[in-house]
């Protein structure tokens, strides 16, 4: 597979640092690197994101995820692995990430569920990070970014 284009945030400079500062910012609000990694991860997995998958995988590991982990993300809730914090990151991360695909895309219960392993600063956090993931995961695919390139 070959990019059709550079990622955008590439091409356009002054647009990648905001973003990276975004993502900095959400390191100091006290998740879990292993969560945001996840999260990450999850919310790559949704998209189809090749490069973002590859690269997750990548910084989950850096980040001390687990290989059981990350063989079972995208089976989250079947799997023994993870706490109930992580759980209800990641149906936060699904409920964010496929907005459309109900009437009520993040239901009171998984929100309930976040609130209660999470304080304001952290829920700010991941929400940021699925954002940013959910950007990063549209500028990729769209241009094609394959997984392991380099920008």
């Amino acid at each position: 597979m070959e990019a059709r284009m550079k990622n955008p945030a590439v091409v356009l400079p002054e647009a990648m640092q905001p973003l990276l500062d975004v993502v900095k910012a959400t390191r100091k609000a006290g998740v879990p690197e292993e969560t945001l990694e996840l999260v990450h991860l999850r919310a790559s997995q949704i998209n189809g994101c090749s490069y973002c998958v590859d690269g997750g995988v990548k910084n989950a590991r850096k980040a001390g995820v687990s290989d059981d982990k990350l063989f079972a993300v995208a089976a989250w809730r079947e799997a023994p692995y993870f706490s109930d914090a992580e759980r209800a990151a990641l149906a936060l991360t699904e409920a964010s990430t496929r907005l459309a695909d109900s009437s009520d895309p993040v239901p009171d219960a998984v929100w309930d569920e976040a609130a209660d392993h999470f304080d304001e600063q952290q829920l700010a956090a991941i929400i940021l990070t699925i954002g940013v993931t959910n950007l990063f995961n549209r500028l990729n695919a769209t241009t094609r970014q394959p997984a392991g390139a380099g920008w």
